[in-house]
């Protein structure tokens, strides 16, 4: 049966999804890049940008995990670019270059218009002016039976938790602070909404922590 899901999802140990203050110079936001110092080294990153060897363990598994089954995508704005307000033009295409890294249609979150933008390697990007439910429907019709992930940001991963749309998180905790940012928890209580602890294991660079939702 497929999911609504967030697979390797990177999270401080202060709960912060991103560092503040991002911009064209850090998309992640200051700090924020160490959020995912466990999954650089591993070889499913090291394919995604065209290399070859990488770490093969138990942050690697969960990032092939991550990957798995996967039909669609759903991006807040934050996370397809810097742009803020209505488009100017159609110039920024995202951060990935002429390639993405999805290979699937990817919904964007928005609340301004903008035609369809079809990229190399199978990547589409729809964007979505009609809120997260429409985004979902849409992403479910083209993900032919397969999972829609939901790849962030923070306030997009609080939107569909908030209204009981996700079937599973996988965070992975990294063991830095980052003070300030994005927080993905703070008012909202998991328990109430029905969501639990359903595994976690423990590596060097990250702590996995998967948390689903009960039927």
């Amino acid at each position: 049966m497929s999911k609504i899901r967030v697979g390797a999802f990177s999270l401080s140990l202060d709960g912060y999804g991103a560092g503040p203050g991002q911009d064209l110079d850090n998309p992640l936001g200051r700090g924020g890049e160490a959020l995912h110092n466990w999954f650089f080294p591993t070889r499913t990153f090291r394919e995604m940008q065209g290399q070859s060897g990488g770490t093969t363990g138990l942050d690697d598994q969960f990032a092939v995990r991550s990957m798995k089954n996967v039909g669609a995508w759903i991006l807040g704005r934050n996370m397809f670019g810097p742009v803020r307000g209505a488009w100017p033009d159609e110039e920024w295409k995202g951060w990935w270059g002429d390639e993405p890294p999805y290979h699937v249609p990817v919904f964007v979150l928005t609340h301004h218009s903008r035609r369809p933008l079809v990229m190399k390697g199978g990547t589409t990007f729809h964007f979505v002016t009609e809120g997260i439910e429409a985004a979902l429907a849409q992403a479910r019709e083209a993900s032919g039976g397969k999972d829609v992930r939901i790849g962030g940001g923070v306030a997009t991963i609080r939107q569909y938790l908030r209204a009981r749309l996700l079937d599973e998180l996988h965070l992975a905790n990294a063991p830095i602070l980052l003070g300030s940012g994005e927080s993905l928890f703070e008012g909202l209580d998991l328990p109430a909404l029905g969501y639990r602890v359903t595994e976690r294991v423990a590596t060097d660079a990250a702590t996995h922590v998967i948390i689903a939702r009960e039927p």
